[in-house]
């Protein structure tokens, strides 16, 4: 014994985070890396909005720095529903918004407040953090695998059979760590498939939830339209749980500004668990987000500059692999639509050595070593299918780095016979 508690005894770190700190030891040891391993943003290449940054130090001067209200300070909470009602035409009333720190707080008490011991909660593979959420909480996993045939996204055929009796069903979109995203179609088709199963149910039993995160949804490419659940089925939006926040379009990972939106009857015990976490965000950074988002040119500009900088860096990287793949490279990849991401499958050495999870730590630290590039393994997303699979960030990295990185890829590639 550990003297951990049982439910948590053989609960593991981030695998994102301890290779994190491996790629932070080399580059420390003089080892030059192309750090496309963490989702997060280098500021001297994304740096956060100037108006932003200008109302953070206004709101400190002020003296905003005592504890904000445990459910986030009314002006914020207010001009998150005047976003969702400008943007999407979705009316959630502020009463219904909760501020946390940063998005996870959201996800975290979602687990939390609605799954028992045991209860089933599906989600797509890969995906970031459900299965440790589920170890957590004690829920009882049920992974949907999805693969490059449908982008890595599942489809309300693969969902709609682990409905049953489901607590609740988790997606995200665009997705990490995959870089893709749904479209309508597909989404409405598994919101259906969640309507059904709670018309199913009787008085006696608890619905099944929806729990959505969309942190990334500024950040589409290519035209794509983000999508939400309760605007194309409104009738879902009773179960439905909507986590976002302002890390990735702002480029504020640190600023830690987030916001969770259960339903209504929900509100009060989200409120009260967070309050109880004590898991809120900085007061002068809600009130400089409120000002912010209340600036609706200001988050246009801003979604814009981000949005341009992260596509350029993707469509590079995504047309230097297929031209590597063309080639005879043993290299995949998926074309990005969204957040900050790019499914890429790599084989070294005359192709893929084994299989699962080893056959692909040895493509990584290969492609660390020989070409400086760090990766994240899908494995570390709850992903247990066709090895070789990896996420790619580009938020911290220039324009310039991908495009060494690319000469470097090609040195270290095996070429396959054609």
């Amino acid at each position: 014994m550990t003297g951990v508690a049982r439910r948590l005894d053989g609960l593991e770190g981030s695998r994102i985070l301890a290779i994190a700190d491996e790629v932070r030891a080399l580059q420390a040891s003089g080892r030059k890396i192309c750090n496309l391993s963490i989702g997060d943003f280098d500021p001297r290449e994304f740096p956060i909005p100037r108006l932003l940054m200008e109302r953070i130090e206004a709101a400190l001067s002020r003296g905003e720095t005592n504890y904000p209200p445990s459910a986030g300070v009314a002006i914020l909470r207010e001009q998150v529903s005047a976003l969702y009602l400008r943007e999407f035409g979705l009316s959630i009333p502020a009463s219904s918004v909760i501020i946390t720190g940063g998005a996870r707080p959201g996800l975290f008490a979602a687990y939390q407040l609605l799954v028992d011991r045991g209860d089933r909660v599906v989600f797509p593979v890969p995906s970031w953090n459900n299965d440790h959420y589920c170890a957590l909480s004690g829920a009882t996993p049920v992974p949907i695998e999805c693969g490059k045939a449908t982008a890595f996204l599942p489809t309300s055929r693969m969902i709609a059979p682990a409905l049953r009796d489901a607590r609740m069903l988790v997606l995200n979109s665009p997705v990490n760590p995959t870089g893709t995203a749904f479209d309508a179609a597909t989404l409405g088709a598994i919101c259906d498939a969640v309507l059904e199963e709670n018309e199913r149910r009787s008085d006696d039993e608890p619905p099944l939830y929806l729990l959505y995160d969309q942190v990334y949804w500024m950040l589409t490419f290519g035209g794509l339209k983000h999508v939400v659940p309760s605007v194309l089925r409104p009738e879902i939006a009773p179960y439905t749980i909507v986590v976002d926040g302002i890390s990735k379009v702002f480029a504020a990972t640190g600023l830690r500004a987030g916001w969770v939106c259960p339903p209504e009857p929900l509100a009060a015990q989200f409120s009260a668990f967070l309050g109880h976490v004590g898991a809120w965000a900085p007061r002068p950074v809600q009130i400089a987000t409120a000002e912010m988002l209340a600036a609706a040119g200001a988050v246009e500009a801003a979604r814009q500059t981000m949005r341009d900088g992260l596509e350029r860096r993707l469509n590079r990287l995504h047309a230097g692999l297929l031209a590597m793949c063309n080639e005879g490279y043993p290299v995949d990849a998926v074309a990005p639509a969204g957040a900050m991401y790019l499914s890429v499958r790599f084989g070294l050495s005359g192709g893929m050595a084994g299989s699962g999870p080893e056959a692909t730590e040895t493509v990584r630290r290969q492609l660390l070593e020989r070409a400086g590039l760090a990766v994240v393994p899908f494995e570390a997303f709850g992903y247990e299918g066709e090895p070789g699979w990896f996420r790619l960030s580009v938020g911290s990295v220039s324009e310039k780095m991908v495009e060494e990185v690319l000469v470097r890829l090609r040195e270290t590639l095996e070429v396959r016979p054609s």
